[in-house]
């Protein structure tokens, strides 16, 4: 294939300012080495993508046209993700804290260290007093490996992963209403639909590219719902948007319901035969007419009777949704409030006709089923139950009585560190500092530690708190496996070595459990031999991959789950015959009464508050804001506050405004649009410090997945200084407000 060629100017045009770190020619024009099929190391889409390799270094991209889901498109992350492999800030040796800040170390002395230092705090506090916490970007393989490591080697209950923080409430709902955690259908259904309800994804800039999907099925003459707080991009092109007051989801779901209900388009055979419980949820949805409905969620009535009148009668629909409506401390009824129009209308496992939780993180999907989790055991098993913890103890050779119990999450173990619980913790791209809210009680928690170890390639705002840290991969410097948003597992392949004196992250486990006297449980020689194993540990699960191998996978662009034997071709559609995966073949509706947030506005902080994505940054930004065109095109945060506040409080266009909640407040630029509701202000979160949109979030959970409530809490905003005439770019104004008095928003 010929290579992409630029002349620097043209560079400059597209992508913006060379980063320092890129060859001083701009784009890489040299013909390389190997151009090797892979995938994006962003968001649960999981594009393909060809990576360009000269001299064992990654140099560009190549479009790779015949994966069937890109089809060789890519967002700007996606074009731009190679760009952080040189980056100067790359980790090539192990560090170890001392009076002065780090120094480098060898790894014969970090790997010394932390098993010394495990011991020491099991020894006086117990086994559970030293946590796990692990990464939903990660591979399969690194998932299971995570999961295997805890139990065996460390012995702890205390293991949680990132994913907490993300797509739960949608995995614990799934499993209540359908028996499983899935997207039931594969992306190709999409344009097949003729009615897609889009609610709580902001999905032109988190997943730009599932945008393709949506515009070819209004080609088709779908027609299009949005349901969101913010006019977000796809909802300028929508037939119907619906402005929902923030944490109002169900009882907008509700109405919507009554009306289906009401004229008669719900599907009663399908609902006779092939579920439970509709008659609670039928009386439900008759508390919530229009008008009651249009009283809690701001949505006028005769739109919400728009939106059944769009949803109702089709015969084929999609319902996607994303983290708008399940980071709520009611997220998991929110996501069940919305899979009860689905099941109402009875069109679920058929082609055209279904539902999705669109994961954010890259292998969000895969990450949450091999036994990472506090909950779950691998093949997505329950280790509260004697049959899956028996099953998984005679597979790895222990005796169950030594497999932990049930640990706590991720915030939980946050909270535990911070009431002197927890006493040691070792993480795996995983920055909790900036991710999790009220970040000043998350840096007060990690500064309490006796001991913390954590492997990652960036020095992460959370490593800077570390005792050791190990240097360890790149995705592309590694094999192995992701499961994307739809369910298919795809391959991801090694390009390149860990550069300097970098590890990859599944040999530093190891070594760490062989140092541990648990070495017999982890002699794995390569990624594909835990993959193999991760299989076979999923045989007969509710996650079934036994009938999976990589050479399966590469030759089938990916292989969808549950796929168990060596003869299935896997599952791309789940429910198929309204065949559910409860015990008795039916799905279940499910009636939760509204009920609010867990903070709501009042007259000391009369203001929504909530946070989100931006279409250039990922998840913490440790990668994306090394990436420096990503960066240029979003490069601080901004506060989105609509005209009619913004006159309201005095507030123009880049003035510094203060924007305060019960847990801290920041200082930044007003960023005044018509796209928001009146009465609410948007932060987005890639950003850590002082310009950290976590330090203002509420940290409250939702009882049944314990997910944040990171979409809606109360806040005040008011005017600090009026934006500078002289300042004529957002890098100037930014360097502006570390000078502004009183200001929390400069860098850290």
């Amino acid at each position: 294939m010929a290579t992409l060629t630029l002349p620097e100017d043209s560079y400059r045009e597209l992508y913006g300012p060379t980063p320092s770190y890129m060859p001083s020619g701009g784009w890489d024009t040299r013909e390389p080495d190997k151009l090797v099929k892979t995938h994006c190391c962003f968001c649960g889409v999981q594009c393909g993508i060809q990576l360009k390799v000269k001299d064992n270094k990654v140099i560009g991209f190549e479009p790779w046209e015949e994966f069937p889901v890109n089809q060789g498109k890519l967002c700007p992350k996606g074009v731009k993700r190679y760009m952080q492999n040189e980056h100067p800030d790359r980790l090539l040796a192990p560090l170890i804290r001392n009076h002065e800040g780090f120094r480098d170390a060898t790894w014969y002395e970090a790997l010394r260290t932390t098993p010394k230092a495990i011991k020491d705090v099991q020894a006086t506090y117990g086994k559970d007093a030293f946590a796990f916490l692990g990464g939903a970007s990660m591979t399969n393989e690194k998932a299971y490996l995570n999961g295997k490591f805890s139990r065996i080697a460390l012995g702890t209950a205390n293991i949680d992963y990132n994913g907490r923080l993300c797509m739960v409430s949608a995995g614990a709902a799934n499993r209540m209403a359908f028996g499983v955690d899935r997207a039931a259908n594969p992306w190709s259904d999409i344009p097949l639909a003729k009615a897609i309800v889009l609610t709580g994804t902001n999905l032109a800039e988190c997943f730009p590219i599932l945008t393709d999907c949506v515009w070819r099925a209004r080609d088709n003459g779908a027609r299009i719902i949005v349901i969101d707080p913010r006019v977000t991009p796809i909802a300028r092109t929508a037939d119907l948007f619906l402005p929902v007051r923030p944490g109002r989801d169900s009882a907008l779901a509700h109405g919507i319901l009554h009306v289906m209900i009401e004229h008669g388009w719900i599907d009663e055979k399908f609902i006779a035969e092939h579920t439970h419980d509709f008659d609670k949820v039928r009386d439900l949805a008759k508390k919530y007419s229009p008008q009651v409905a249009e009283k809690i969620t701001g949505v006028p009535a005769k739109n919400i009777i728009k939106a059944a009148e769009i949803w109702g009668p089709v015969e084929t629909s999609m319902l996607l949704h994303a983290r708008g409506i399940e980071h709520h401390t009611k997220g998991v009824e929110n996501v069940l409030s919305y899979i009860n129009l689905v099941l109402a209308s009875g069109r679920i496992g058929k082609p055209g006709c279904g539902y999705g939780t669109i994961t954010g993180q890259g292998n969000g999907q895969g990450g949450r089923e091999h036994g990472q989790r506090c909950n779950q055991l691998p093949g997505g098993r329950d280790i509260n139950k004697p049959a899956d913890r028996q099953f998984i103890a005679d597979f790895w050779g222990i005796p169950e009585a030594e497999l932990p119990k049930q640990g706590l999450t991720a915030c939980e173990i946050i909270d535990a560190i911070e009431r002197g619980e927890i006493k040691g913790l070792l993480s795996i791209s995983f920055n909790p500092l900036v991710s999790i809210p009220d970040s000043n009680r998350t840096r007060a928690a990690l500064e309490k530690l006796e001991f913390f170890a954590c492997i990652d390639f960036f020095l992460s705002e959370t490593a800077r708190y570390a005792d050791v840290v190990f240097a360890g991969s790149l995705q592309e410097e590694d094999e192995g496996t992701v499961t994307t948003g739809e369910g298919r597992c795809v391959r991801l392949r090694n390009l390149v070595p860990p550069p300097g004196y970098a590890w990859l992250d599944w040999k530093i486990i190891c070594e760490l459990a062989d140092l541990l006297g648990k070495g017999q449980f982890f002699k794995y020689r390569k990624p594909e031999e835990i993959f193999t194993e991760l299989t076979a540990a999923s045989k007969g699960g509710p996650i079934d991959y036994r009938g999976m191998t990589y050479q399966k996978i590469e030759q089938n662009m990916g292989v969808f789950w549950p796929c168990p034997s060596r003869e299935h071709p896997g599952t791309p559609r789940l429910f198929e015959g309204g065949k559910f995966h409860h015990p008795d073949g039916k799905a279940k509706f499910h009636a939760y009464e509204y009920r609010p947030p867990a903070e709501d506005v009042d007259a000391e902080y009369p203001i929504f508050f909530t946070s989100g994505r931006v279409v250039s940054q990922y998840l913490s930004g440790t990668q994306t804001r090394r990436i420096g065109s990503l960066l240029d095109q979003y490069p601080e945060p901004l506060c989105e506050i609509h005209p009619l506040l913004a006159g309201k409080l005095g507030i123009k266009d880049r003035d510094l405004v203060k924007v305060t909640t019960r847990r801290g407040e920041m200082t930044l630029p007003a960023q005044v649009v018509k796209r928001i509701r009146p009465d609410r202000v948007f932060i987005p979160y890639h950003w850590a410090g002082k310009k950290a949109a976590n330090q203002l979030t509420n940290r409250a959970l939702d009882p049944i997945s314990k997910i944040p409530e990171y979409k809606v809490c109360a806040c005040r905003v008011e005017k600090v200084a009026e934006a500078p005439k002289a300042v004529t770019s957002l890098n100037g104004l930014h360097r502006l407000i570390a000078k502004t008095p009183n200001s929390r928003a400069s860098t850290m």
